[in-house]
């Protein structure tokens, strides 16, 4: 896998649309997690032992575990009838993971004394990366931003900026790496990014004559 594809869109991308991503930069997906619900109370161990690829220990973990290999997923099931979705790389994938431990889970109805139905379905977290493509001051970007800021380098190496209005946090790192989690939708979660990204361009480390002539000698090195 390449670089961009890793940390997605750069400038210069044949089909990136600026109008919708003006930084050049479009965040990856890496997770969304949803939920939906299935009607009835559920009976967790009639489903570990009639269903193919689910395990239940409740000593550990208080939900049956039911991993899909396609769409590759992994999907929470509660005796609430409460489900939820994590892994999944984009949103379509969480539904049909959703749905289709739902329709596994209907094959069985009669075993659980009641009728499943599929309901109620939400995106709760989208879990996005990119690459600013700029180290960061992370020292001054917090104290600049200390409203929303939270940096603690001795616990976590980044900072914690949280964008209130939008409910959406970004975890940004010297490298120019960042995390980008809590939105509940994609188009939310790309403008909470380019709401971002200029402010963090104020705090884009400077590269000094030394580190620029030392990395033209490696290139020369190299080339």
């Amino acid at each position: 896998m390449s670089l961009e594809n890793e940390l997605g869109a750069t400038p210069g991308s044949s089909d990136l649309d600026l109008s919708l991503h003006p930084s050049g930069i479009v965040p990856k997906l890496q997770n969304v997690v949803a939920t939906a619900f299935l009607g009835i109370r559920l009976n967790l161990r009639t489903i570990a032992s009639r269903i193919a690829n689910v395990a239940y220990n409740p000593r550990r973990f208080p939900a049956a575990v039911l991993r899909s290999k396609e769409p590759k997923a992994t999907v929470l099931i509660f005796e609430s009838g409460k489900i939820v979705c994590t892994g999944a790389r984009d949103e379509d994938i969480a539904r049909a993971a959703s749905r289709k431990a739902a329709k596994s889970i209907q094959k069985i109805g009669d075993a659980l004394g009641g009728k499943i139905s599929f309901q109620r379905f939400k995106i709760e977290n989208i879990v996005a990366s990119c690459d600013a493509k700029f180290k960061i001051q992370l020292d001054r970007l917090a104290r600049n931003q200390a409203q929303f800021c939270r940096y603690e380098p001795e616990v976590f190496p980044g900072v914690v900026y949280r964008l209130l209005e939008a409910d959406i946090t970004f975890m940004v790192f010297a490298s120019g790496k960042i995390v980008i989690t809590g939105a509940k939708t994609r188009d939310s979660m790309y403008k909470g990014f380019e709401d971002i990204y200029p402010i963090l361009l104020q705090f884009a480390k400077v590269q000094s004559d030394g580190e620029g002539k030392e990395k033209e000698k490696r290139g020369s090195r190299t080339g």
